[in-house]
Formats: C-alpha cells, sequence, structure tokens
C-alpha cells in the first residue's frame, strides 16, 4: 500500500512542479507533446497510486487486481487531464480590432475640428481610448459628441457632430 501512495503523491509532486515551472519540462515528450505532457503524466500517476492503495486497503485483494484498477482510472484521468487541457488550450479569441471597426462609433473632440483642417478626437478601439485626427465638414467645437462616418487611415478619421 505504501508503494501506491507513494505513486499518488508523486503524481500530486509533478503536478505541482508543472504548474510551478509552466512549460520547463514540455520539450521532453520526444514528439509525444501533443498526446504525452507533464499534467497527463501527473493525472495518470496520481490516479494510478490512489486508487491502488483504496482499492488494496478496501478490499482484500492483492497487488495485481489493485494496479489493474489503478491502471484503468489512471488512463480514464490521463484521458480527461488531455481533453480539458486542449479545450483549455484552443485559441477561440476574437480577431484584433481593426480601424474599420471604428466606423459609426462616437467619440469627443479633443481639439477642435476647423473646416479646412484637423482636429482630434477620442474613440475607444476595443475598450481602449485612443486619440485620432479628425476631418469633418464642419467646424466642431472642443467636447462635441461627434460619429465616425468613414476611416481615411491608421491614424485620422472623418466625423460628424451629433444631432442632440
Amino acid at each position: 500500500m505504501a508503494w501506491f501512495l507513494g505513486l499518488g503523491i508523486a503524481g500530486l509532486v509533478l503536478l505541482v512542479l508543472t504548474l510551478l515551472f509552466d512549460g520547463v519540462l514540455d520539450g521532453l515528450g520526444a514528439g509525444l507533446d501533443e498526446f504525452l505532457s507533464l499534467p497527463v503524466v501527473a493525472g495518470f500517476v496520481s490516479a494510478l497510486g490512489f486508487t491502488g492503495s483504496i482499492v488494496l486497503g478496501s478490499t482484500g485483494t492483492g497487488p495485481g487486481v489493485a494496479t489493474g484498477a489503478g491502471v484503468v482510472t489512471g488512463v480514464g484521468a490521463a484521458w480527461l487531464t488531455w481533453r480539458f487541457s486542449r479545450t483549455l488550450m484552443r485559441d477561440g479569441a476574437t480577431p484584433a480590432p481593426q480601424g474599420e471597426d471604428l466606423t459609426g462609433t462616437s467619440g469627443s473632440v479633443v481639439t477642435a475640428i476647423p473646416p479646412d483642417g484637423y482636429g482630434e478626437v477620442l474613440l475607444f478601439l476595443a475598450g481602449q481610448p485612443v486619440k485620432y485626427a479628425a476631418r469633418a465638414a464642419v467646424p466642431v467645437a472642443r467636447g462635441a459628441e461627434v460619429w465616425v462616418e468613414s476611416v481615411l487611415s491608421p491614424t485620422s478619421v472623418t466625423v460628424r457632430p451629433v444631432q442632440r
């Protein structure tokens, strides 16, 4: 029973080391990184050890039956760990915001916009405040609320004042 408890504890220690030294030892898989990661190995070893210890202590069977039950449970724990880590690692992020996403958004004028030149507006792109150079068909005073009509370049936009 001490061997099984030792395996279970070794698996938990390996899991903690994997979390602390994130990715340091992952290259040791020799091409099996997709299937055989350290968390998967840690799950297998700890499930084998603890299940073997429980089976050996609670039933009167020998170490062979306890090892078989531990292996079955360890394979299940390893598979669940692999599936869970693949789910967490999947890149389901949304695409990065583009300047064209500004069309139709509102902002405020930071530097007054003259009728024949550029001023500055404060817009929010992906929740972050960004200043852009702005043109407008009519003069717009500082502090006025504006709508973005079009994107002229990565740093400039055409705006119109909001009519309330």
